[in-house]
């Protein structure tokens, strides 16, 4: 269990990552401006400064097994109060840009629950925290991020059969021309329709949305989207078309590459092996062309190994 341990402390680590920049720039403002110390300052402009490199070289060396603080150090130290507030904001920009461990929580939760599992949700963390969660979630997102988390939580979604075919055309319609026939996107319309209709209804919206513009809802919301909205609104069309796909997505990311994001693996793995585990590896397979246990056994080690591959079940 030792690399899950790990694990929860690096997920702590990356969420200060950002905190620990804007603290850093924040307590600079108060600093003596150059014209108050003339030109004998310690630091000076660092030459061919690039933010956007600063920002991810400081990502890199705050992320993962410990913490490079000599790189840390090394670019902090030697940038000027200017140049780390630019640090700062290209931080936000790029390396927080998208959703992050939090986020994505939210996102896969709230996205792939029916309207029961939403309201029992809600019901247990008022029990458990003494606070709404819709308060919660308004006090940590804003915007149309925000709107839409807010409208899923209500539980308020179509859970009939029925498809309305007028109606699916006319949500085709007013999604394409809320996004790519317009200058600049109409997220509303994604969210009244997204956020409310039943699966069987969005389906024929989907269909017919292709005959209007030519491509897949996905690839639209990708190129009108971007960040945790272009994250939720993806999420919800996946566990629209494929739940299960949608998990054995969310797997394959989780460990793919360098490193796991063990927060993802664990929470779903243990979220879904009662429900549709046997699905999610069908899927796997059908879309990566290897097993979800092979996957698993090469990413992981140890009891933590072990755990997970009793959850995921027989190797096939």
């Amino acid at each position: 269990m030792r690399k899950c341990i790990s694990g929860v402390i690096h997920s702590r680590q990356n969420s200060d990552t950002a905190e620990t920049i804007s603290t850093f720039a924040e307590k600079s403002r108060a600093a003596p401006s150059k014209s108050q110390l003339g030109n004998r300052g310690t630091v000076t402009e660092a030459s061919g400064f690039k933010p956007e490199e600063d920002a991810q070289k400081l990502y890199s060396a705050m992320k993962g097994a410990g913490t490079n603080e000599a790189t840390i150090i090394e670019i902090l130290a030697r940038r000027t109060i200017a140049q780390r507030q630019k640090i700062k904001e290209a931080f936000k920009q790029t390396v927080g840009k998208g959703a992050g461990t939090e986020e994505a929580c939210l996102i896969d939760i709230l996205a792939s629950r029916n309207n029961s599992e939403i309201r029992e949700i809600v019901s247990v963390y008022k029990r458990d925290h003494g606070k709404s969660l819709e308060d919660d979630i308004c006090g940590d997102t804003s915007g149309m991020f925000q709107r839409v988390l807010v409208s899923l939580l209500t539980a308020g979604r179509d859970e009939s059969n029925n498809v309305d075919e007028a109606q699916a055309i006319k949500d085709a319609k007013e999604i394409y021309e809320a996004g790519e026939a317009h200058w600049g996107t109409d997220e509303v319309k994604f969210l009244t329709v997204l956020c409310v209709r039943n699966r069987n209804h969005l389906l024929r919206v989907f269909q017919e949305y292709q005959k209007i513009s030519g491509r897949d809802i996905e690839d639209s919301i990708k190129r009108e989207m971007s960040g945790c909205l272009e994250d939720v609104f993806l999420a919800i069309v996946k566990c629209m078309k494929n739940k299960p796909a949608f998990f054995a997505e969310r797997l394959y990311k989780s460990m793919k590459g360098l490193g796991t994001t063990d927060s993802v693996l664990i929470r779903t793995m243990v979220a879904r092996a009662e429900i549709d585990m046997v699905d999610i590896k069908a899927e796997f397979l059908k879309m990566y062309g290897k097993t979800l246990y092979s996957f698993i056994k090469g990413d992981t080690s140890g009891d933590y190994r072990k755990i997970l591959l009793e959850l995921s079940g027989a190797d096939k």
